[in-house]
């Protein structure tokens, strides 16, 4: 079952990892144990040594496969995007957006591998919803949507502040005047 995640802004998290992640041999979802959870770790690490989406044992296809490298690369960003936050909050010469940026931009250096392989698998339908609910989170976490905006709107804002992202080389903005422009950019 997949359920909403009030912490992060409608980020979708897995219940029990039951319905995505474990199924027992009678094909009825059951709980993870730490050996169905070693066995996926390792298969998804030969995955990403091997830079090719494949769907090795216990894996059933590669869509559920792009959903757990997917899972992974989630709870990665979302780490650094709330450690971000919380330097953002302690420090007010810090602006939310770039420390919201440099979370990415971290945490796709550091998982070089699994950000290339989800970047060539984007256009597929399984993870559609998931990267929505993530642009969904940075745009929030970036102070950039407001919780009145539509699902849409804010996916749409945090699809251009991942975009500006990986343009834009990392840095301050510079003055007032580039400040706003980046802010309205996202919404035009």
């Amino acid at each position: 079952m997949v359920a909403v995640s009030d912490h992060t802004d409608s980020m979708l998290k897995t219940v029990g990892m039951t319905a995505i992640t474990a199924t027992s041999r009678t094909g009825r979802g059951t709980n993870m144990g730490w050996e169905d959870f070693y066995r996926r770790r390792d298969a998804l690490d030969a995955v990403l040594d091997r830079g090719e989406l494949t769907a090795p044992p216990p894996f059933t296809d590669t869509d559920e496969v792009l959903l757990a490298l997917h899972h992974r690369w989630s709870l990665r960003l979302a780490g650094r995007v709330e450690l971000a936050e919380l330097a953002a909050a302690d420090d007010p010469a810090l602006d939310l957006v770039d420390a919201v940026r440099a979370a990415w931009r971290e945490t796709a250096a550091a998982e070089e591998a699994l950000r290339n392989l989800l970047d060539t698998h984007a256009d597929r339908p399984a993870l559609r919803a998931v990267v929505k609910a993530e642009q969904r989170m940075l745009a929030a976490a970036a102070g950039l949507a407001a919780p009145a905006d539509s699902p849409a709107e804010r996916a749409a804002v945090g699809a251009a502040l991942v975009a500006l992202t990986r343009t834009e080389l990392p840095g301050p903005r510079r003055g007032p005047v580039a400040r706003l422009l980046h802010r309205l950019a996202p919404s035009a």
